[in-house]
């Protein structure tokens, strides 16, 4: 810091000679000319003004002290002396010195007011460069790389570091050593500027949308109090960019391949109904045929009745992707959810003889608003879910209740426990728990699309929140259609 005073004080002497060597000359002009004071001053102050043009406030004094010494040496009586008979010219000599340092002054401001202007008009033209560049980038060729490059060419820095906090990338352009690398990612970390003027390196956090998404270094930077705000909110626009960019790609990526995903489940849909529908119909025929005995007739039942069963899981794999996709819209209509439940419960009983179904009816019928399709669709998840992931021998049972206009239907395995980690996520799309992953085969959206489809109906489903060693329950809710007429059972 010294030594750059040091030159500063060297450099305004050396400005200050021109103006030296000028007031000497008119110093010899007007002595030989027998020119007055007054004359004289003049003309020393037309030399200080112009001095102020070109020179800066320091030399331009310089100027001024010797010009006024030069008067009072040469003009003033008594000549080729410092000293002054006239109290008059002692006054008339500060007033010279005074006013040659203020036009000194006010010279000197107008000129650094305008260097500044001008500075000001250079940077916005490199800022307007700049911006053009970076918007012309694609996104998808190395965007942060690239705009590195072209903030180093623009603004001529030695290097430029940015952070991305979001994915925890590092990009650079230029001599990066490890200590703009470190200083940026600190800045990133501490969300605060950090500049070091001496070795010209100034960092910022980036900040888009009220978060912190990264940080942004600059090494070389110069007039950093006129350009650092405005390159930090170009980087930070670069990045947000990058990043809407990605999400927008891979939300366009996710709806291509939900529409494949919908597209397979179709073909493999219509694929399977229609050898499905000869097994079931040469099954039958075959049944009817007097011509089988026992054995083959309880094969041809079997037969028909398997492969009637999974046509139904065909149809429901192929709804149950269609909901997925698609808004639900159920067609409404007045039916008998305890009803429903317990003819649902007695097919379960019958299919899954290795468990324990039972039905719990606390009240003499449920009338609700519902689709029937979408209800049973619901229902039957809850069902499959408490087969599948329980162990033989568990007791299942499926409650139907009414509290506060509401009906309440309760889905409770002895068996299965869900993980206290997982219980927030069992109704996201896709996600299957670790420990269900082994047990049975599934696509992760039966408890999505069965949670959608009572939402639809104005109800909710959920995991009942205090879970024991006793097992597992889910508790679907819809409103009556007239609680008034619901009698519990004695």
């Amino acid at each position: 810091m010294w030594r750059l005073e040091n030159r500063r004080w060297w450099h305004s002497a050396i400005r200050a000679i021109p103006g030296i060597v000028v007031v000497a000359s008119v110093t010899f002009i007007c002595f030989g000319l027998g020119l007055n004071p007054t004359a004289t001053g003049f003309l020393y102050l037309i030399v200080v003004l112009l001095q102020s043009l070109l020179g800066d406030f320091v030399s331009a004094a310089v100027v001024s002290v010797i010009a006024d010494l030069c008067l009072n040496f040469f003009f003033v009586p008594p000549v080729f002396s410092f000293r002054v008979s006239d109290s008059s010219d002692i006054w008339a000599l500060v007033s010279f010195l005074v006013a040659a340092l203020i036009i000194t002054r006010l010279t000197t401001q107008v000129r650094r007011e305008a260097q500044t202007a001008e500075l000001h008009r250079q940077e916005i033209k490199l800022l307007y460069q700049l911006a053009q560049r970076l918007l012309a980038l694609d996104p998808r060729n190395e965007m942060l790389a690239n705009s590195m490059a072209q903030f180093r060419a623009v603004f001529g820095l030695k290097a430029v570091c940015l952070y991305d906090g979001v994915n925890l990338e590092l990009h650079h352009d230029g001599d990066v050593d490890g200590d703009l690398a470190i200083r940026t990612r600190a800045t990133y970390i501490s969300q605060r500027e950090s500049d070091d003027a001496v070795m010209g390196i100034f960092t910022r956090p980036l900040v888009a949308t009220g978060r912190i998404i990264g940080a942004v270094g600059f090494d070389g930077l110069r007039d950093a109090e006129l350009t650092a705000g405005p390159l930090t909110t170009l980087a930070a626009t670069v990045l947000e960019r990058l990043h809407v960019f990605r999400d927008a790609s891979q939300a366009s990526a996710a709806a291509q391949v939900e529409e494949f995903r919908g597209t397979i489940l179709d073909a493999l849909a219509h694929e399977f109904k229609t050898p499905l529908a000869s097994i079931v119909t040469a099954a039958g025929a075959l049944r009817e045929s007097a011509q089988l005995s026992p054995e083959q007739l309880e094969l041809a039942d079997l037969a028909e009745m398997e492969a009637s069963r999974l046509a139904q899981l065909t149809s429901r794999l192929l709804r149950v992707a269609r909901l997925d996709r698609e808004e639900i819209k159920p067609q409404l209509e007045t039916i008998d959810l305890l009803a429903l439940v317990t003819r649902l419960v007695e097919q379960y009983s019958k299919r899954w003889t290795d468990r324990k179904f039972s039905a719990k009816k606390l009240l003499s019928s449920a009338q609700v608003s519902a689709d029937p399709e979408l209800i049973q669709l619901a229902l039957r998840q809850l069902l499959d879910n408490a087969a599948k992931y329980s162990s033989p021998g568990s007791a299942i049972e499926a409650s139907v209740e009414s509290q506060n206009g509401f009906v309440v239907v309760r889905v409770w395995n002895s068996d299965s426990l869900i993980p206290l980690a997982e219980r927030q996520r069992i109704f996201e799309r896709f996600y299957r728990g670790s420990e269900t992953r082994h047990v049975a085969p599934g696509s992760g959206l039966g408890l999505y699309v069965a949670r959608k489809i009572i939402l639809a109906h104005g109800g909710n489903l959920e995991l009942e929140g205090a879970m024991t060693d006793s097992g597992t329950a889910f508790r679907l809710t819809l409103p009556l259609v007239a609680s008034e007429s619901l009698t519990d059972e004695p």
